[in-house]
């Protein structure tokens, strides 16, 4: 790269043009913060825009933003849903070798598989052969999910590998030619350490104490000067560092010639539509809607009977004999519940925690104990109940297998691996991805095309497709293996219609 390059990113309040040096930034990183509208994604796009020519780079967008970079540009846009970590890891290192700017699109994966795509990608950048060491700018954008300050939801162990990767570019990465621009919504959840490394700031507006006063003192103001983050506009910025100015200098960013494809909210004029006619278009069914049955409104008797039981769960005063116990519930019980519940309209795509509370409601209602299944139990059966596993194929002693290996899996992906056990089993056609998305509760298919990569990964199953482009899927483990089957057919109407399934 050549020496002195500099970028107008926008201007002063002077009408100046601000300035940022490239080649300092590659030896000294940036960070960004700004909430929600503050304009910090536009200027991240600023930024790559007016530096596209000059460098390499890397963009990771967890919200598929970014990927309009690729027709003005020329940035390649690397679906992470359709690869494996290990295949992330070998990418990064041919993007490194051949020079490649490129766009990692995570928009279609869970957070948690974010965090480990982000962090193999990183992987494969930071571990590329000294000879590729290049200059390249990896801008990570809505870096708290990546390098986040506490743990969360996710396991202990994708945090760990996608901070320790968000670490290694922010600390490490300047020796093989990573400069790393990271980007976050607020201060206090971005790790400390990944954001102590910048030596270049740009703060945008912000609203909450905490990040005000830490923005305050990234930048070396005075406490009682925090509160002017408050008042930035969006698209105005506070500068400062090395590759910027050596004072706090606010600014403002300049145009970009992309946008993302969503856009900022705006406001449009209602159509105009008679009121008669605008009744019709709302409350008359559309062709592919399938009409909604209305709960029976509950009768006087019915009433009447559900104070009766709620007068008998009640404790009995200490003078009187205490209330019988719930008569023990039988597996058909259990089973008739089951099935009621998931007779309800989009029970697929419910929480287990809602369904157990309405099984349990279901169980009082037949006067008996459904806590009798406890919890762990109750997402068993409920998995195989989603998997479609009838009478016959949980008598089959073959069976017993799947359900081995399926508890040895996370309690999420248990549905998913019973459907294809299931297939594998009778020999059937593999499932599409509409009934595997539906079997995990989601509608996305691009999300189950990730969870069998994912457990491909992981050497649970085997994909191969044939010479007519259908799909097989083998379990290793079981030694069973499912015919071939379309991947884009559509989920069969008695599973898709909201999991009328004849439950074992």
């Amino acid at each position: 790269m050549n020496v002195g390059v500099g970028i107008a990113i926008g201007s002063t309040s002077a009408g100046v043009p601000a300035m940022l040096d490239l080649e300092e930034l590659l030896a000294t990183r940036l960070l960004v913060q700004g909430n929600s509208g503050s304009g910090k994604s536009h200027l991240l796009r600023r930024l790559v825009e007016q530096s596209a020519a000059w460098v390499q780079q890397a963009i990771l967008d967890p919200e598929g933003d970014f990927v309009t970079l690729a027709e003005a540009f020329g940035h390649v846009v690397i679906d992470a849903a359709l690869h494996t970590e290990s295949a992330l890891q070998h990418i990064a290192s041919r993007v490194r070798q051949h020079r490649v700017s490129v766009v990692l699109n995570l928009e279609n994966l869970e957070t948690e598989r974010q965090m480990r795509h982000a962090a193999a990608f990183l992987g494969g950048l930071f571990d590329a052969d000294r000879d590729h060491w290049h200059s390249m700018l990896v801008v990570v954008d809505e870096a708290q999910l990546f390098a986040p300050a506490a743990a969360g939801d996710v396991s202990d162990e994708a945090r760990k590998a996608s901070l320790g990767a968000m670490t290694n570019l922010m600390c490490r990465g300047r020796k093989r030619g990573l400069a790393g621009i990271i980007a976050t919504q607020r201060l206090a959840k971005l790790a400390k350490n990944v954001a102590a490394e910048a030596s270049n700031f740009l703060m945008g507006r912000t609203f909450l104490d905490i990040d005000m006063a830490r923005a305050a003192d990234l930048l070396g103001m005075e406490r009682r000067q925090a509160e002017t983050f408050r008042d930035l506009q969006r698209g105005h910025f506070v500068a400062l560092g090395p590759a910027l100015a050596r004072r706090p200098l606010p600014i403002r960013i300049g145009e970009v010639r992309t946008a993302a494809r969503a856009g900022s909210p705006r406001l449009v004029p209602l159509p105009s539509t008679a009121p008669e006619n605008a009744r019709d278009l709302i409350l008359t069914p559309g062709e592919c809607e399938t009409p909604r049955p209305m709960p029976p409104r509950p009768s006087a008797a019915a009433t009447a009977e559900l104070m009766q039981q709620l007068a008998r769960s009640l404790p009995a005063p200490v003078r009187e004999p205490p209330a019988p116990e719930p008569v023990p519930a039988s597996a058909s019980d259990f089973d008739a519940a089951l099935r009621e519940v998931l007779a309800e309209p989009d029970t697929a795509y419910r929480s287990v925690a809602v369904l157990y509370q309405d099984f349990l409601v279901r169980c009082r209602a037949r006067q008996v104990n459904g806590r009798q299944l406890d919890l762990a139990a109750f997402r068993r059966k409920l998995a195989a109940a989603r998997a479609g596993v009838d009478a016959a194929t949980a008598e089959n002693p073959e069976w017993e297998k799947a359900e081995s290996a399926a508890a040895l899996l996370p309690e999420d992906l248990q549905a998913v691996f019973l459907l294809l056990a299931r297939a594998a089993l009778d020999g059937a056609p593999c499932p599409p991805d509409a009934a595997i998305a539906r079997a995990r509760g989601s509608r996305s298919t691009a999300r189950a095309r990730g969870l069998l990569t994912y457990l491909e990964q992981r050497g649970l199953l085997t994909i191969r497709e044939d010479a007519f482009g259908n799909r097989i899927i083998g379990l290793p483990g079981l030694g069973w293996q499912t015919a071939p089957g379309q991947p884009d057919a559509a989920d069969p109407p008695a599973a898709a219609g909201g999991g009328l399934f004849d439950v074992a």
